[in-house]
């Protein structure tokens, strides 16, 4: 096997996957040295290059490699012995640039920020637009735009990629600014800790020293008494020395129950962005996007396909790395029926990206009616008992999802409720997904009923 032209076949790939200064500053030096069996090292210039290409682009490319030999590769990576030409010699400036990325990366990772999470793998849509757009501002011009920025919305709809996006983004900007993150969560265990071995000053130092600090999952702190009275002196010390905080929640401050009045005013003191689940035309971005993160290359048929059957971005993650697995087990071309047999479902997608079959609100509503074997006017009427309230917050979810209604719309169709209620509908929906299995078996069921292809 020449291995100078399989290389060359695999960096053409590479190219195509990341960016391009990316692709310069990484792998344009790089060689293929050997290629043993199953086991094929990869030589980079330098030590720092070469720890680079194992901890953030392993899986790229040894993704890439299985594609072009169809094998199941193991990687090792190696330093290139220096050149005697100076052609070789990638220069001080160059090996300077690689040293502060990879300082950014170490430091990203010690502050428990994923590096990977950028504004440039950020799919952007109607659903999510101005939050991107505030966290853009934010990441400009820290401490001064939208202070506090407070982000909610359910599982997966990307509250956290933002979050991480700012700071990773200000970890270049501002090499030295003093950055905390932490889990609503962590914040009480170490509020907790701190009292224990009293050391209850050092955590006021690291928090209140703060100049970005991010705090995910917020709503955990509300109705713990200690955890809220730190939290809201913190608050005040790091606006009152000009820094930027950032929140994250499952829902608006004024629906966190036993969050204290104080600290819901100063939430709702900044700018509150809403984030809805991804659309159809969203999710098939964010497939592309993680896709193309692995090293995979999606046809844009099952690309729509995986869209319409996985409902937020963390799923979609984590059925791509199933497909990766599959591969690596099994080579073989990414296909419709491929897709179909991991997601276990029959739906089909038309070159437009839309179910096979046009169905109308009606429709959905009589299937979703029948699925759980009440009458349709049901859904439309008044009562709010659990028999009912599910079946039409489904029907909502569907309405949403699947045929790209609005709210208004949605609400319109089932007696003029309002746009606020169905946006609860179809959050409650997208957040029990990932742990409901007779929810994901009713959806499958109505989606098969409805755009099951005829035999």
């Amino acid at each position: 096997m020449d291995l100078n032209r399989l290389w060359k076949s695999v960096l053409a790939e590479i190219e195509l996957s990341v960016s391009k200064a990316t692709y310069h500053t990484h792998f344009a030096h790089s060689e293929l040295i050997s290629l043993d069996g199953e086991v094929a090292s990869v030589g980079f210039p330098s030590p720092i290059m070469r720890t680079l290409a194992e901890t953030r682009y392993y899986s790229l490319i040894k993704s890439v490699i299985d594609h072009k030999t169809g094998g199941n590769t193991s990687l090792v990576f190696m330093v290139l012995p220096k050149k005697e030409t100076g052609g070789g010699d990638p220069g001080p400036l160059f090996t300077q640039t690689i040293d502060t990325e990879l300082n950014t990366l170490n430091r990203a990772r010690k502050l428990h920020i994923n590096p990977d999470l950028t504004f440039d793998n950020y799919a952007v849509s109607t659903t999510n637009q101005l939050a991107y757009a505030a966290a853009t501002a934010v990441s400009k011009t820290i401490g001064s735009a939208y202070n506090p920025l407070f982000l909610y919305g359910g599982v997966g709809v990307g509250k956290t990629h933002l979050m991480y996006a700012i700071a990773n983004h200000l970890l270049v900007a501002k090499p030295s600014l003093k950055v905390v993150y932490c889990m609503g969560e962590e914040f009480l265990n170490e509020i907790i800790e701190a009292i224990q071995t009293k050391t209850a000053r050092q955590f006021k130092q690291k928090y209140r020293g703060a100049e970005l600090l991010m705090v995910d999952d917020v709503q955990f702190i509300a109705g713990k008494q200690t955890a809220q009275e730190e939290f809201f002196h913190t608050f005040n010390a790091v606006l009152r020395e000009g820094g930027q905080i950032l929140l994250t929640s499952d829902r608006p401050p004024h629906e966190i129950a036993r969050l204290e009045d104080r600290l819901r005013s100063r939430f709702e003191g900044g700018l509150i962005v809403d984030i809805s689940p991804p659309d159809f035309e969203l999710r098939a971005a964010i497939v592309n996007i993680k896709a193309k993160a692995l090293g995979l290359t999606i046809p844009s048929d099952c690309a729509q396909l995986v869209a319409a059957n996985v409902v937020d971005a963390r799923a979609i993650e984590g059925f791509l790395r199933r497909l990766t697995t599959e591969l690596a087990t099994k080579p073989q071309p990414i296909t419709p029926d491929l897709i179909s047999s991991l997601l276990n479902t029959k739906v089909t997608i038309n070159n437009q990206g839309k179910n096979a079959r046009r169905v109308t609100p009606q429709e959905l509503l009589e299937a979703v009616a029948a699925y759980y074997d009440i009458k349709p006017t049901l859904l439309k009427g008044a009562k709010r008992d659990r028999p009912i309230a599910r079946p039409r917050q489904v029907y909502m979810y569907l309405s949403k999802i699947e045929l790209g209604m609005t709210y208004d719309d949605i609400g319109g169709t089932l007696s003029g409720r309002d746009h606020t209620t169905v946006m609860h509908g179809v959050e409650t929906i997208t957040q029990e997904l990932s742990t409901n299995e007779s929810l994901r078996a009713a959806l499958t069921g109505i989606k098969q009923k409805l755009w099951a292809p005829s035999s």
